[in-house]
């Protein structure tokens, strides 16, 4: 039930946003398909609408402005915290995401060297050294601050950047520079962006 009435408040707030464009230049685009496991999984996860009190930063398909011709590349604009997918037919995709905080922000190339689904979370030197406490591994799930989905980004000669654009379990903290650098998503774009995207996709961190 909650989950529908997450659904349905999104979808009259992208709504209004769309019919008050001009010339509906901009347009919503559906949920994807979870799977069973995705909508147990979500059902437990923390729960935000703080998004939809601002449908100006709703999910949308929009002309694109990227610079970006390739479809299936990803733009990552940190000073606006928006992600871009671009697709054939001079679109793409709008995500809003959350960047790294101000010192840990970078920008650069990079690609996606491998996708996964619920990941598992092995913390990185920076957030150990923030929270010695942290364990040696945090499994994959609903509490897990990957997420629903993580896409590994590795540079042009295959290694992982450590970087990663991923789920959230603090979906209330979206549209804030808060990470160590990695991208967060709300769970449900990260889902959607992930059937979208295939592994080698280029992507682009401004």
């Amino acid at each position: 039930m909650q989950t529908n009435l997450y659904r349905i408040i999104r979808s009259v707030a992208a709504l209004g946003l769309c019919l008050a464009a001009a010339a509906c230049n901009y347009a919503s685009f559906p949920d994807p398909t979870l799977s069973a496991r995705d909508v147990q999984l979500l059902a437990l996860a923390p729960q935000s609408m703080n998004r939809d009190l601002d449908p100006a930063r709703a999910r949308m398909r929009m002309p694109n402005s990227t610079g970006e011709k390739v479809p299936g590349t990803i733009v990552v604009d940190s000073a606006a915290r928006f992600l871009y997918l671009v697709e054939e037919g001079g679109t793409v995709l709008r995500y809003e995401i959350s960047p790294g905080q101000e010192a840990h922000q970078w920008s650069g190339t990079a690609k996606i060297g491998r996708k996964t689904e619920w990941p598992s979370w092995t913390p990185g030197t920076t957030a150990r050294q923030m929270m010695p406490s942290l364990p040696g591994v945090v499994q994959g799930g609903p509490l897990n601050p990957l997420g629903a989905r993580g896409l590994y980004l590795h540079d042009e000669k295959g290694k992982d950047t450590e970087y990663r654009i991923h789920g959230t379990n603090e979906p209330e903290m979206i549209g804030q520079p808060v990470s160590l650098g990695c991208i967060r998503m709300h769970n449900i774009d990260v889902i959607d962006l992930y059937t979208r995207v295939k592994v080698g996709a280029k992507g682009v961190v401004l």
